[in-house]
């Protein structure tokens, strides 16, 4: 956070000095998640990013939301017109599957972005095998799988069908953010919670800086990983090197997928095309504000990207030489 505090005035003293009246540019909004996550500061680091740039020609306002799920809704009303969101829904809006009813035809993407972690954890003391698994030992304690029709909560409640692991009948389940469930776990309010997000999350850092050893984060198995990829292969294993939180002296071995940035497709080419390249330019900021970033490269930005490119970004990639996936073009 005072990374992101020093960049962020570093950033908003170029802002003072430009010549041009962002007042004259057009505002977009860029839904991200909850604070405690990984959505939102990258998200402010991108607004803040783009409105320091004299020749953007737009502003961009980064918000906070519940995940995934409500950014698919902000962006189909129009309330927002970029977003994060986890690739899955991307797959799920692609043609109305999944919590999403209805096909989204409106949403393009622009790239993947850094691979979204699953964090399944547990309080130590019921952990028996130390893998997912251990989720079906649970006899009516209070589990916290994320905010109500936040991503955390429907890619959890999915991840937990394909395992066969019934929540209904073995959780009390608990509906709230990050942060919050953080502060419960440490309370004892809970037993355990899921947060899928980019490592290392904040929320994890600090629960596991007062519980240290009390608490888990379980592990996935191939035969786990194998299930949850049935029906949308996505995710690939991701190993948390030791040290990747506090107290964690061994490595875990989890799983992950892309998150994905997209965009309405009524978004000027000009403005996507202005906004890729912003992204791409100024990785190494993404990357000092956030670790999760370290994994983007311009070499990977379109690996697992399941619904096609704005045409504006697809211009980009074009002229920086990068191969498009068939199912990537006719954005």
């Amino acid at each position: 956070m005072f990374r992101i505090l020093i960049i962020g005035l570093l950033l908003a003293s170029l802002l003072l000095g430009c010549s041009d009246q962002t007042g004259a540019r057009r505002t977009y909004v860029l839904t991200t998640g909850t604070t405690g996550g990984t959505f939102y500061p990258v998200g402010v680091a991108l607004s803040t990013l783009v409105t320091a740039q004299d020749d953007a020609g737009f502003s961009l306002t980064a918000i906070s939301s519940a995940g995934s799920m409500e950014n698919i809704k902000l962006l189909r009303d129009n309330q927002a017109q970029f977003g994060l969101i986890l690739a899955i829904f991307a797959a799920w809006a692609r043609d109305g599957e999944g919590p999403i009813r209805n096909p989204q035809p409106y949403i393009r993407s622009i790239s993947a972005m850094w691979p979204n972690v699953e964090h399944f954890i547990l309080r130590t003391d019921l952990v028996t095998n130390g893998t997912v698994s251990d989720l079906n030992n649970l006899d009516g304690e209070r589990y916290a799988l994320g905010m109500r029709n936040s991503g955390a909560e429907y890619t959890g409640i999915y991840i937990l069908d394909k395992l066969g692991i019934d929540y209904t009948s073995k959780f009390n389940l608990a509906y709230m953010g990050y942060t919050a469930s953080a502060g419960a776990m440490q309370d004892g309010n809970i037993v355990g919670m899921n947060v899928p997000a980019g490592a290392p999350v904040t929320a994890i850092t600090q629960a596991y800086a007062q519980l240290g050893e009390r608490m888990t984060i379980l592990n996935f198995t191939i035969e786990e990983l194998a299930a949850i990829n049935q029906e949308f292969p996505l995710w690939e294993s991701y190993e948390l090197a030791p040290g990747t939180y506090p107290y964690q002296e061994k490595l875990i071995t989890t799983a992950a997928s892309p998150n994905v940035l997209v965009v309405r497709d009524d978004v000027p080419d000009e403005i996507v095309y202005r906004f890729t390249k912003l992204l791409w330019d100024n990785l190494a900021i993404l990357q000092d504000i956030h670790s999760a970033t370290k994994t983007m490269a311009l070499e990977v930005a379109l690996k697992g990207i399941p619904v096609p490119l704005h045409s504006g970004a697809l211009r980009y990639y074009r002229e920086q030489g990068i191969e498009i996936p068939e199912h990537l073009l006719g954005g």
